[in-house]
């Protein structure tokens, strides 16, 4: 693998996503989706994603797109507005190589730079102890565990919740 680099994500990139999301769907927790979406649908999720003014970005090396994330809303209620909760995927090839890392940083530069001021993760699956030590390692805060909250692959499974306080955070009020 060459060098990786972390960019917005383009309509271009969209087959690749949903292949890395395709098989997370189907074979891990860090979801809970059941089906995955096709590729029309993922689109749709991209653009509403940048409708909303949030930040989508990918990952690639050698034009291989190697994994995603974005931010969007935590809730949609008007007092929310300046939370944001991140989605972080990685093809499964690609996994602890770093690139979660470098995805989840441009990812707090960018909603940092937009003004937004708590991002949260809601982690699919308390055994996820990869994406738990991402989010650790950046800065986030264990809030919580939704206990037993969704099934999956024939068992019950936990969401943690964890934050991590952008720019300001609640030290003054919002100015976006």
């Amino acid at each position: 693998m060459g060098e990786v680099t972390t960019r917005a994500a383009a309509l271009g990139d969209v087959p690749a996503i949903a292949a890395i999301y395709a098989e997370q769907v189907r074979n891990g927790t860090a979801t809970f989706e059941i089906a995955p979406p096709d590729e029309a649908e993922m689109a749709a999720r991209m653009a509403k994603v940048a409708a909303g003014g949030f930040p989508y970005f990918v990952a690639e090396s050698e034009g291989q797109v190697l994994g995603y994330c974005y931010a969007g809303p935590y809730h949609v209620r008007a007092a929310y507005r300046d939370t944001v909760e991140d989605s972080i995927y990685i093809a499964e090839a690609s996994r602890g190589l770093g690139i979660g890392g470098a995805l989840l940083r441009a990812l707090l530069e960018a909603c940092t730079s937009a003004g937004f001021r708590q991002m949260v993760a809601l982690i699919g699956d308390s055994k996820n102890e990869a994406s738990v030590r991402l989010h650790k390692a950046a800065g986030f805060a264990p809030v919580g565990t939704l206990k037993s909250v969704g099934f999956k692959h024939g068992r019950w499974l936990d969401v943690v919740l964890m934050q991590l306080a952008l720019g300001a955070g609640a030290t003054r009020d919002p100015d976006r």
